[in-house]
């Protein structure tokens, strides 16, 4: 499993940042497009500067309908062109109407397996879904917002087996000891407690901005 930061309020030299969050997953050789930041051409910028095609993409993972995660829908796939996009049933409607039938929608509700070695909890607490992947040593999390509490995310993903990373935004998390075992830490985007939890987990907290790789 390898993860790109495509968009994060924070980027390395040369990279556009924004208020939003996207990520490049790829996994048992298909590519997974999760979110796409707020803005598109912001987006396909960073992609171009990182070697990423658009139409390489096989699917697009939206984790919920803020505008900070789905505002660049339309430009990615105005470059991408059709393509499957599995979003939580809360946004459906909303990106419906923005996309139209430029893309193929698929409602999500409950936890399943997308395709091998990619599963979504579903959407919890109806407004966001997150999305588990299998690395060699072990299953990582990628959340947008963790607006149902990253600890009860974490406790819905294990249903696929154990937690190795957790990767994304935290937002106002900050029950600490749900992350404890856990090897890869990587907070972005809307996390409110970034230096708490660099600080608590010293070994397995990773800086995380636009540019950032992690595979697992």
């Amino acid at each position: 499993m390898r993860c790109t930061i495509l968009y994060d309020n924070e980027g390395y030299g040369g990279l556009r940042s924004g208020w939003g969050l996207s990520c490049l997953l790829e996994v048992q050789g298909r590519r997974v497009l999760f979110d796409t930041g707020d803005n598109g051409e912001a987006l396909l910028f960073n992609m171009e500067k990182l070697g990423v095609e658009a139409k390489t993409i096989d699917y697009l993972f939206i984790s919920h309908g803020h505008w900070d995660h789905c505002g660049g829908i339309t430009s990615f796939i105005d470059a991408r062109g059709s393509l499957p996009v599995f979003v939580p049933g809360s946004a459906f409607n909303a990106l419906e109407s923005a996309v139209g039938d430029k893309a193929e929608l698929i409602s999500v509700s409950e936890s399943k397996e997308l395709f091998a070695g990619c599963y979504t909890t579903g959407e919890l607490n109806g407004i966001e879904q997150s999305l588990v992947v299998k690395g060699e040593k072990g299953n990582v999390l990628v959340c947008g917002c963790s607006h149902p509490g990253l600890e009860n995310i974490i406790e819905k993903a294990r249903e696929f087996g154990e937690v190795y990373g957790v990767i994304g935004g935290f937002h106002g998390f900050s029950e600490l000891p749900a992350l404890e075992g856990i090897r890869l830490i990587a907070p972005c985007h809307c996390t409110q407690l970034k230096g708490e939890i660099a600080s608590r987990f010293p070994e397995t907290c990773k800086g995380c901005r636009t540019g950032a790789v992690f595979e697992v």
